[in-house]
């Protein structure tokens, strides 16, 4: 693997460069982009300001990986179209691939969905091997270099072009990289538009939905023979004036079940453990709770986040865009994390980079090319959209929530959507499309075709389910315990 703690030096002439600010998912998948793009650049500087884990562990900068993650098949499909075989590795390491909605008992607020053969899929682990995978596959690469504990301090250049970065190490103190390409990856916590505005460009047009959403998490040992047991999720119903709340078990590496509970503003769930199992048995279904009662939880604590907010940065909108900069992943939008969405996300707009770097002779005249990052910035925003439209119009349904409220006719398309999501429980048609569409497999119109809106208006064809459709066998596997041996 390539890293350095301190600057590198001895180069003979200035490099083609490029600079990506964050070494998680998002600066992983950039950085494998930029190098694999042939003569692209001579060099990728990852700018990190941790240390990364050698191995699946957790990363300081990331305390939400202790919370559930899921790849959707969309995001997949992106991450492997960036680094060919991903997936593979994933599994070997431990990942499952779960077939959708076949390996999946959820009850939506329209009622619990029917367990169809597959149409979707999701990658189901930790995230700590998820990005560990991810970094294994990219460290190697001989154009890419780490920067460890190294803070970025901001942009170099001016309102038309960004020339390189200033950063600081612990070995070097401040100093400038310069570079024909900046992308932040940073995460939540990028401050792009302050970076932006000190070169002369903004303001940079932001929005926020907070629900007040508190996440806790604790993981439990899978009850021996339940190596295929499906996801298990209990949604809440942002249409009843009440707080939301939710309970998922994930089954992920280890012999493991990942589970983790959310509540809004006012129904909170908290770090104490004696409350978690009650807690997950209070909302509306008590499956998670009950499930859990069966087994042993492997941590004594229960871990508990608050950064939950909806944030949108609308970097597209921008009157004018510096050439060489470009914002990619969370540094762009975040979201609620119960909808699964910030690495599909993530990957596909990702995937604008690689398709503007591939589409002429030469990967290093069109990185320099003028309006290619404004270009790649507008391609991040469209893919950004849907799953911030997802996020916050049920967000800002729940009491408390805070920030901008829908227009008056986006009440009319929640009720097409209400009636779509509970035929969805029902008619396999209707349900491929949502799978679709939440996966980040097919765009949203999908959801709107003709032969949809007609199965959508004919509604239900049976009863919905009473309950949560575990099979026998699941159930008396679930029953059964933790393996006698252990782990």
């Amino acid at each position: 693997m390539s890293r350095s703690p301190s600057l590198p030096t001895g180069h003979s002439g200035r490099p083609r460069r490029a600079v990506v600010v964050g070494g998680g998912l998002a600066g992983m998948l950039t950085a494998a982009v930029l190098a694999r793009a042939t003569d692209a650049v001579d060099e990728v500087m990852v700018i990190e300001r941790d240390t990364l884990p050698e191995g699946p562990r957790a990363r300081k900068s990331l305390p939400q990986a202790r919370h559930t993650h899921l790849l959707w098949s969309g995001g997949a499909r992106a991450f492997e179209s960036l680094l060919p075989g991903i997936t593979d590795r994933w599994l070997a390491a431990g990942a499952r691939r779960i077939p959708l909605p076949t390996g999946l008992v959820t009850m939506t607020a329209q009622g619990w969905m029917r367990r169809w053969s597959e149409m979707q899929y999701v990658i189901a682990c930790s995230r700590d091997l998820l990005d560990w995978v991810v970094r294994e596959q990219v460290l190697p690469l001989p154009s890419v270099t780490v920067l460890e504990r190294t803070d970025f301090l901001g942009l170099v250049g001016g309102p038309d072009r960004v020339t390189g970065a200033r950063v600081r190490t612990p070995e070097d103190g401040e100093q400038i990289l310069h570079a024909d390409l900046v992308i932040d990856a940073s995460g939540r916590g990028s401050q792009a538009p302050a970076w932006l505005e000190a070169l002369g460009v903004g303001p940079i047009e932001e929005a926020e939905v907070d629900s007040g959403l508190v996440y806790a998490s604790r993981v439990y040992r899978a009850p021996e023979g339940t190596e295929d047991f499906p996801i298990v999720n209990v949604q809440s119903d942002p249409r009843v004036p009440v707080p939301g709340q939710t309970a998922t078990i994930v089954p992920v590496e280890g012999a493991r079940w990942l589970v983790t509970l959310s509540g809004t503003r006012g129904g909170e769930p908290t770090r104490d453990p004696a409350g978690f199992e009650p807690f997950a048995r209070s909302v509306r279904h008590p499956v998670v709770g009950e499930l859990i009662s069966q087994t042993t939880p492997l941590t004594d604590e229960v871990t508990l986040s608050r950064s939950t907010v909806n944030r949108r940065r609308y970097f597209e909108k921008a009157r004018h865009w510096p050439e060489g900069f470009i914002a990619v992943g969370d540094a762009v939008a975040t979201y609620n994390p119960v909808y699964g969405q910030g690495m599909s996300v993530a990957a596909q707009g990702i995937t604008a980079l690689r398709d503007q770097l591939a589409s002429g002779p030469s990967a290093y005249d069109r990185l320099r090319a003028p309006g290619l990052a404004r270009h790649v910035q507008r391609a991040i925003g469209r893919r950004a959209a849907f799953a911030w439209e997802l996020a916050t119009s049920q967000d800002i349904l729940y009491p408390g929530a805070k920030g901008k409220q829908p227009p008056a006719a986006a009440k009319l398309l929640n009720r097409y959507v209400d009636r779509f999501m509970e035929t969805a429980t029902d008619r396999a048609v209707v349900a491929q499309a949502l799978f679709d569409v939440m996966t980040m497999s097919a765009p949203p119109t999908a959801w709107v075709h003709p032969d949809i809106a007609v199965a959508v208006m004919r509604g239900r064809g049976k009863p919905p389910l009473q309950g949560p459709p575990l099979t026998a066998d699941e159930l008396k596997a679930a029953a059964s315990g933790p393996p006698a041996s252990g782990l």
